[in-house]
C-alpha cells in the first residue's frame, strides 16, 4: 500500500475523531468514556507534542515494509497546530479550535464504548489503560484500541489503534504524547 503525504492532515483529524468518546449529551448511553473524552479534549489545552507512526495492516498478515509507515509529528501550543511531514514543520490551518469543533460534529455521528483495563506504567508515570471502540457510517470507519491515561495528570501518554476505514483500507497508529519543554517549531 502507497500511503499519500496530502491526505495526512485528515488521517490525524481521523484517527483523534475515532479516538474520542461520544459527546457529554451521549455519554449515558456510551458509557465508560468520560475519562478518555476529557483526557483528549485536554490534550487541545495544553502544549502538546505528539508522536504518531502509522502503518498498514496488510490483509495477508505480514509485517508492512519500513517504507509504508509514515512517522509524523504534531505540536499543539499557543493556540496554533504545527505538523512536520517528510521531515519539514510547517504551522497547519487546522487550529486545535478547529479540530474540537470537527470531532464534536464527528461524534454526533459515531457510537463508542470505553472499558477500563487496568493500571500500568508509562515511562514510570501510573496510567489508567482503557479500551476503546468506535464505528462511524459516514464515512465508514471502525477503530479499536487501547490508550494509557496519566492518573496525575488526566492526560494521555499513548494510544495503540486500529482503523479500518472499509474497502479494505487498514491502519495501526502507533502514538505517544509528550508534554515538557513543548515550543512551537518554527
Amino acid at each position: 500500500m502507497t500511503w499519500n503525504h496530502s491526505y495526512l492532515p485528515a488521517a490525524l483529524a481521523l484517527g483523534l475523531v475515532l479516538t474520542e468518546p461520544a459527546g457529554k449529551a451521549q455519554q449515558t448511553t456510551q458509557g465508560g468514556c468520560q475519562a478518555v473524552d476529557d483526557a483528549m479534549n485536554k490534550v487541545m489545552t495544553v502544549p502538546t507534542h505528539i508522536h504518531t507512526a502509522m502503518s498498514p495492516i496488510l490483509s495477508n498478515g505480514s509485517t508492512p515494509r519500513p517504507s509504508d509507515t509514515i512517522h509524523n509529528e504534531t505540536i499543539y501550543v499557543g493556540g496554533s497546530a504545527y505538523v512536520r511531514v517528510s521531515g519539514k514543520w510547517s504551522r497547519s490551518e487546522w487550529t486545535p479550535q478547529r479540530i474540537m469543533k470537527q470531532e464534536q460534529e464527528n461524534r454526533q455521528q459515531s457510537k463508542y464504548t470505553c472499558r477500563y483495563l487496568r493500571d500500568e506504567s508509562v515511562n514510570g508515570e501510573v496510567a489508567a489503560v482503557y479500551s476503546t471502540h468506535s464505528e462511524r457510517s459516514h464515512p465508514e470507519a471502525k477503530s479499536d484500541g487501547q490508550i494509557w491515561i496519566s492518573k496525575s495528570k488526566g492526560l494521555p501518554l499513548r494510544h495503540e489503534m486500529d482503523i479500518d476505514a472499509g474497502e479494505g483500507i487498514k491502519q495501526h497508529h502507533s502514538t505517544h504524547y509528550e508534554y515538557t519543554d513543548v515550543q512551537p517549531p518554527l
